[in-house]
């Protein structure tokens, strides 16, 4: 029964999203939506043996805001960059970037920090240097993105996750 109460919260999500992409509240797509999202939130612990603890909510929200500040300041960056023609010698390329995180949900939520972010794209993570290699499209400055990536997010990643 506890297993059951704890899968409720990502069923109705499920359910919700179900819905939504389906564009119908008739009651076919309510009992099909509402048994496959049962179905899948009671499935779900199956394929993530680790889990997530949170320890720090707070850093969490703050990061959430740098994050949405940074993908609204990356979105005009990349408008900018496209809108005044790039030459042949603008700088574009990989980075790559250490870290010290560890944690797979820690990694897990920067791959979409960076991805999320306009202008980069993650490449690739090597977990034996533990080197996070990026794909940047102006890469005038790689020692301040560098800074960005390790300062603004993985330093509060490592606080929540670790």
């Amino acid at each position: 029964m506890k297993r059951l109460l704890q899968s409720l919260p990502l069923a109705g999500l499920l359910l919700i999203l179900w819905l939504v992409l389906n564009d119908s509240l008739s009651a076919g797509h309510l009992a099909l939506g509402a048994a496959i999202a049962l179905t899948l939130a009671l499935l779900a612990p199956v394929l993530r043996p680790t889990r997530a603890r949170l320890s720090h909510p707070l850093v969490a929200l703050r990061l959430a805001g740098h994050v949405a500040i940074d993908i609204v300041r990356s979105n005009l960056d990349v408008g900018r960059f496209i809108l005044r023609a790039p030459r042949a010698g603008t700088p574009s390329g990989f980075l790559d970037i250490p870290l010290r995180i560890r944690d797979p949900h820690g990694l897990a939520t920067l791959a979409c920090i960076v991805t999320f972010t306009p202008g980069t794209v993650w490449t690739g993570h090597d977990p034996e240097r533990n080197v996070l290699t990026l794909h940047v499209l102006d890469m005038r400055d790689p020692q301040h993105l560098t800074r960005i990536i390790q300062d603004r997010y993985e330093r509060p990643l490592m606080e929540i996750f670790e």
